[in-house]
């Protein structure tokens, strides 16, 4: 049996000195939520409570303290879990070293979004609320099944009143813009 040099026996990719940011948890002690985050000491507390780690094999919320602990600013930014938090304070409620886990989770959220991390089917969320008032886009057949069904119509959304709302909001703002491309600096 032969291995692949680019992952380990447990098919996770292995760490590369590249890839550590020795800054990235400092300047995560600057940010507002995350101010705790080197009191974890990997108890699992977080973990084993969560009711999403409970149905999901792949979120951690420990692991991925301990990537930004260890400097992986990438691979937690990156992270495709990161966005399975519900937000409950479970972990943080629990956690005996009281790291609020759920901000500092918030927080790399926020850094993500600020780096363009974000998931797909958040961004086509975001551009249907901003375009209809509806977070989906209601499929024409629902809306037929509805008249042959002598159902009212549903009612109409208000983009207006979104974009309103959500003025200044630098998730929306990230996601409206185009990705900036990098040009020679002189």
């Amino acid at each position: 049996m032969t291995e692949t040099a680019s992952t380990t026996p447990s098919g996770k990719e292995p760490i590369k000195a590249s890839e550590l940011d020795p800054k990235f948890k400092y300047e995560l002690l600057k940010i507002h939520g995350s101010e705790k985050i080197l009191k974890c000491f990997q108890c699992g507390t977080c973990t084993s409570d969560c009711p999403v780690a409970r149905y999901s094999d792949s979120y951690r919320p420990r692991t991925l303290i301990h990537m930004a602990q260890l400097g992986l600013k990438d691979r937690v930014l990156k992270s495709d879990t990161l966005w399975l938090c519900a937000a409950c304070f479970t972990c943080t409620d629990r956690c005996p070293q009281d790291v609020e886990v759920a901000a500092v989770i918030r927080v790399f959220r926020n850094l993500a979004a600020e780096n363009r991390c974000v998931p797909q089917v958040f961004k086509d969320q975001t551009a249907s609320l901003l375009e209809s008032g509806y977070a989906f886009k209601i499929p024409e057949l629902r809306v037929k099944k509805r008249e042959s069904q002598c159902l009212p119509p549903l009612p109409k959304g208000n983009p207006e009143k979104v974009k309103k709302v959500l003025k200044g909001v630098k998730f929306v703002e990230t996601i409206q813009k185009p990705a900036e491309v990098k040009t020679n600096e002189q």
